[in-house]
């Protein structure tokens, strides 16, 4: 198997819904994912959002996944495949990716936030719109301030190496 192959199936950043919040679905294929995926068809086209229910550790409907998905490729992959990075540094920067995410989950729950979108991108785009209702610093309490800290770190760690920004 190559390095591309073992770094998408460590990853699954995209799949789990950190990376992408939805995968686009041609009308030739909504009759085939109709019975694998929860499709919402749209003027003909389709769309579900991730986090994809059929990814469990990895895709479990891999042969029979989406066009769009085939066809993803992240930054961190094509920086792969370029040779600008190694593999080993790229299942680093998966794991800080996954660590730095765990952590603003944890924060979340601490905080006891409400957010209402199951995936973790819509969620961030939703927990930085209600983070920016309050543009006074000054009344951030020390642990907001921290989650602020941490989602842009994170912004801008997905930006740098996967080439995709949350906001």
């Amino acid at each position: 198997m190559s390095d591309a192959s073992n770094l998408c199936l460590s990853c699954g950043l995209c799949c789990e819904g950190t990376v992408i919040g939805f995968v686009q679905v041609g009308r030739e294929e909504l009759p085939l994912l109709r019975d694998l995926i929860d499709v919402e068809n749209t003027t003909g086209d389709g769309f579900f959002l991730q986090p994809c229910k059929k990814y469990c550790d990895g895709c479990t409907i891999y042969a029979r996944r989406p066009k769009q998905c085939a066809k993803f490729e992240c930054g961190l992959l094509k920086s792969l495949d370029q040779k600008k990075l190694s593999f080993d540094s790229a299942i680093e920067v998966v794991k800080e990716v996954k660590q730095l995410k765990t952590t603003i989950e944890s924060k979340i729950a601490l905080l006891q936030i409400e957010l209402h979108s199951q995936s973790f991108y819509f969620q961030m785009i939703e927990l930085n719109k209600l983070l920016q209702k309050n543009t006074s610093e000054l009344a951030f309490t020390q642990d907001q301030l921290n989650l602020i800290a941490d989602l842009k770190q994170l912004d801008s760690l997905l930006l740098k190496e996967f080439g995709d920004s949350m906001f």
